[in-house]
């Protein structure tokens, strides 16, 4: 292997999914891809702290500060520093825009906590999807993983685990459940698909 794809990770918040990362690559389970960039959107986000204890640079770019294209700018710039090959999106809750995902066409992931297209859009994010899956009172939920277009909740998926609902369920328990057997089972293992065929593009260029 010549080289490994160098990958940024975006978070908002505790960086639950941040952690399962991080674990997956310390035992090698993301073997084409390196993680050497966190960047928070929130600068009280645990998830740097998270980056921290694992010895990965983190850097916090606050939305609220700064309009939709200084954010952006200081984004890229911070992606350039680093010579950034691919995105994660693991709970970043900033809505980023079609400029800027035009620039990373196939190199953005991202992971829902549902199996698209079902509860998402608008508004479907972390606690309320698995609010909504109680709600309509479904059997299955579970977590999607998907590149990311200009279009919101686009793009490919790339993969898919059904989780099931039980009878008691409430939507915090249903939460941990998802994470656990979708969520950060299922980020890792895209993750090393996307950065694979980064690597494979690289060599062949």
């Amino acid at each position: 292997m010549l080289s490994k794809a160098r990958i940024a990770v975006f978070v908002s918040g505790g960086g639950t999914n941040l952690e399962a990362l991080l674990r997956a690559q310390e035992a090698g389970k993301i073997p084409h891809g390196e993680i050497v960039l966190v960047c928070a959107s929130n600068p009280c986000a645990y998830a740097l702290t998270r980056a921290a204890n694992h010895g990965i640079p983190g850097v916090a770019i606050s939305k609220k500060e700064m309009p939709q294209a200084a954010f952006e700018t200081a984004l890229s710039e911070k992606l350039n520093e680093s010579r950034i090959d691919m995105i994660v999106l693991a709970g970043f809750l900033s809505v980023l825009s079609a400029d800027f995902v035009k620039q990373w066409l196939g190199r953005i992931i991202n992971i829902h906590p549902s199996l698209i297209p079902s509860f998402c859009g608008k508004g479907m994010y972390g606690l309320k999807v698995h609010e909504a899956a109680l709600e309509r009172g479904v059997k299955l939920t579970g977590a999607t993983v998907h590149l990311v277009n200009e279009i919101p909740d686009g793009g490919r998926i790339l993969l898919q685990k059904a989780v099931q609902i039980l009878p008691d369920d409430t939507p915090e328990v249903l939460q941990k459940r998802v994470m656990e057997q979708a969520e950060w089972i299922l980020l890792p293992q895209a993750t090393e698909l996307l950065a694979s065929q980064i690597v494979l593009e690289k060599e062949h260029a």
